[in-house]
């Protein structure tokens, strides 16, 4: 079974009794269901699965040793350590969160508060590298107050223009449909709202230097600390 890392928030893709996981970057989307469970066991159920699912890569995605980690992404792009993968792997989360430096070579000086867990997300695919973190609270998905951050690294040789994200090769997290161009926390940016995998809130990326992509998804409540957020992102 071809396996991609999806994130911790799947938006309103939980349903009280029945739920869907998609992957929509995937061409071959994947629907998970779930019917029948009371709405506390769902909600432990949506937890656990959202943890798990995270980390659901194929066995030649993330199977990797630490030279070749290295070498999927370019200089002056962070790339996970060992350590990082087998993390991401063993879908390891952090409780409390990480702060700062969740994202080895990458400092996030801005991450609202409010979170109680937090994972490592990390993925390889089409000679692109993605490596990034997640910061959540214990509300349902669906509750318009959960706080979600994900931050994400991706090292993509062959980048260079902002409108080369329109429809870039993501897993998860694809730039189409209504994008717009906005100067977000001093850095020009393509910009969305967001939709049923990632979640409510917005979702901004830009290009930080050839070769090496910044997204970030803030959900709803961290929305009015977006341009904080960005504008605190620091790359080696």
């Amino acid at each position: 079974m071809d396996k991609r890392a999806l994130p911790l928030d799947f938006g309103p893709m939980f349903l009280t009794g029945r739920f869907h996981i998609q992957d929509f970057g995937h061409p071959q989307a994947r629907t998970f269901i779930a019917a029948g469970a009371s709405n506390s066991n769902m909600r432990r159920l949506q937890q656990k699965i959202a943890l798990s699912a995270l980390t659901l890569v194929s066995a030649g995605t993330l199977t990797v040793s630490p030279a070749h980690a290295t070498a999927t992404g370019h200089a002056g792009c962070p790339t996970p350590t060992k350590a990082e993968v087998e993390r991401s792997n063993a879908s390891a989360s952090d409780q409390p969160p990480r702060g700062v430096t969740a994202i080895k070579g990458v400092r996030v000086n801005h991450i609202p508060k409010g979170f109680s867990q937090g994972q490592t997300v990390i993925n390889r695919h089409n000679g692109i590298s993605e490596y990034g973190y997640q910061w959540v609270d214990n509300r349902d998905d669906v509750d318009r107050k959960h706080r979600a951050l994900w931050v994400r690294v991706v090292c993509w040789p062959n980048v260079q223009k902002l409108s080369q994200l329109r429809n870039a090769p993501f897993d998860l997290g694809r730039f189409s449909g209504d994008v717009r161009t906005a100067k977000i926390g001093g850095r020009e940016t393509l910009t969305q709202q967001g939709d049923g995998a990632l979640g409510h809130g917005q979702y901004v990326g830009w290009v930080e230097r050839k070769g090496t992509v910044v997204t970030v998804m803030a959900s709803q409540p961290l929305v009015p600390e977006l341009s904080k957020i960005i504008k605190g992102i620091q790359l080696p």
